[in-house]
């Protein structure tokens, strides 16, 4: 560890910064975090997801050389992922709240005391999110529907009219600017309230990256707390800046095998056993859809590599 101690009584907010090899982004994050962060009741956990390298040292170097008290650096023994990585820097510290933010974060003057504030007004909601931007200002989508085997139908179609007749199972909801309450949220960036994580228990370490959002909230959600939106906090979000599974697709490149691991996840535990394989029927009956309208029309494919192949057997 560095810095001081971690409290010994609860604080209030306590944020979980995970790194993998991104020492600079980080110290980037801090840099912007640390100033929101009031170091009598609040703290700041950065986890080293065991990169292998000397991210670490890095980082507590940033750390005692800016002189920011409040920041805690632990290591995990393992990189278990996302999950397992959050959830390590969630038992180092009790708190009333947990922020957690990926290091690709950059966090805008006021965001933490907004989120804070959007927690206590309503005691309903077990997480609250910012509004995710780019440098410029621009937004991002970052509040979803659940996936359900119609949104892999209307993902597998890649098609304008399968997507309108679809359209309440589309994943993506269009950006807001009010505050609101969507199914699940990114959590690129995320306050969770500590009763949540008491009763619905801890992030889901059986995935290893993506899918672990969208799963949480929905066991949070059956445990009776809303998730709720609050885009008047802003974050910048860098994305990919920790994974180029984004930049893959972007491309149409083959996807990771863990991508596909955590999508089979998410489905068996929403929909039970028989929830993957509906799903990929689904994505599958898309498929031809849009297959036939890249084979009428001459268009490009719309999916990434292997990506039936993967789906069914990933």
């Amino acid at each position: 560890m560095t810095g001081t101690d971690l409290p010994t009584a609860p604080a209030r907010v306590a944020a979980v910064v995970l790194n993998y090899r991104t020492p600079e982004l980080v110290i980037d994050c801090l840099e912007t975090l640390a100033p929101e962060i009031d170091p009598q009741r609040d703290c700041i956990v950065v986890v080293d997801n065991q990169s292998g390298d000397d991210s670490a040292g890095a980082i507590r170097n940033a750390v005692e050389s800016a002189g920011w008290k409040s920041v805690q650096v632990v290591e995990s023994p393992r990189n278990g992922g996302f999950a397992a990585g959050n959830n390590y820097g969630i038992a180092a510290v009790d708190a009333q709240a947990y922020l957690l933010l990926n290091s690709d974060t950059l966090i805008r003057p006021g965001a933490v005391e907004t989120l804070w504030r959007a927690l206590q007004a309503r005691t309903d909601v077990g997480l609250v999110s910012p509004r995710l931007e780019w440098p410029d200002g621009a937004p991002q989508i970052s509040t979803f529907r659940f996936h359900s085997p119609f949104s892999e139908l209307v993902a597998g179609s890649g098609t304008g009219a399968v997507r309108s007749l679809l359209e309440r199972w589309d994943v993506p909801i269009p950006v807001r600017e009010e505050a609101f309450s969507p199914e699940w949220t990114s959590f690129a960036a995320v306050m969770i309230r500590a009763e949540v994580l008491r009763v619905a228990g801890p992030l889901d370490d059986g995935f290893f990256m993506y899918f672990e959002d969208v799963d949480y909230c929905r066991r949070a959600r059956r445990a009776g707390w809303r998730v709720w939106h609050e885009p008047e906090a802003r974050v910048v979000h860098l994305r990919g800046g920790t994974s180029s599974v984004k930049a893959a697709t972007a491309a149409r490149r083959r996807r990771p095998d863990y991508y596909y691991a955590s999508r089979r996840r998410y489905f068996r535990n929403a929909y039970g056993a028989a929830g993957p394989v509906l799903a990929n029927l689904c994505w599958t009956l898309g498929r031809v859809v849009s297959w036939l309208r890249e084979t009428l029309g001459s268009k490009p494919p719309h999916t990434v590599d292997r990506e039936l192949q993967d789906n069914w057997t990933g």
